[in-house]
């Protein structure tokens, strides 16, 4: 039982250096976004006028942009086609915000242009709910019943698809913030040196999710190393 249930075994540095990325990396990002959120832009173009902007140009003038409760929970959600900004994003001017918004509008153009990683990413969010939620209690319940192997093993794999939708998420949130920084770089919007700016910002969020991918692998790796050395 060596690293399960008893003392500190190897296995819990896995967990250890998870954690520490996905909180370093959500410093980082925070740090960022406060950095470049001094800075207004030039053309005084809020995140909510720059979005709005953006889809227009790229013909999505049906997508309605919402404002939102708290910082940095900006997202577009494609199943009711709207856009919906934070309150540190919407009215701001900043550099950061116009940034953000951006992003989330490379998503809404993902969705019109059918990019497939969305595709596929929605297409496994239904299982992926299913693993989240399952995926610990059959391990531990299998745990309980006298190690049943099937139970854990069935357990695994559902948490294995969440590393999955981790993996897949990637190509999306970097696709977006590469159309993002494209759109943003004609000039319409911010000016050519502002631009480096939202470059750093972007990429700093998109380490979020590298982060994520690889905290939650490095569980994965821990429940495979905990089950199978207790089988063999």
């Amino acid at each position: 039982m060596y690293g399960y249930g008893y003392g500190f075994g190897p296995s819990y540095l896995l967990i250890i250096i998870g954690l520490a990325i996905s909180m370093w990396a959500s410093w980082y990002v925070n740090h960022n976004f406060k950095k470049y959120d001094q800075f207004t832009s030039h053309r005084g173009k809020s995140g909510a006028d720059a979005a709005r902007y953006i889809l227009d140009s790229a013909g999505l003038q049906d997508i309605q942009i919402n404002k939102v409760s708290g910082n940095l929970t900006d997202n577009y959600n494609p199943g009711n086609k709207t856009l919906n900004l934070s309150e540190s994003t919407y009215d701001s001017t900043s550099v950061a915000a116009i940034g953000v918004a951006a992003h989330e509008c490379g998503h809404a153009i993902q969705d019109q242009t059918s990019y497939v990683p969305m595709r596929v990413r929605a297409a496994l969010v239904p299982a992926v709910n299913l693993g989240s939620n399952a995926s610990i209690p059959l391990i531990i319940i299998g745990a309980l019943l006298g190690m049943n192997h099937t139970l854990i093993t069935i357990g695994i794999w559902l948490f294995a698809l969440v590393v999955l939708f981790q993996v897949v998420t990637l190509p999306v949130e970097f696709n977006a913030s590469g159309r993002a920084i494209k759109i943003l770089g004609s000039g319409d919007i911010l000016d050519n040196d502002e631009v480096p700016m939202v470059k750093q910002v972007l990429f700093a969020a998109a380490l979020t999710y590298v982060a994520a991918a690889i905290s939650t692998a490095l569980q994965l790796l821990r429940l495979i190393l905990i089950f199978g050395d207790n089988r063999n």
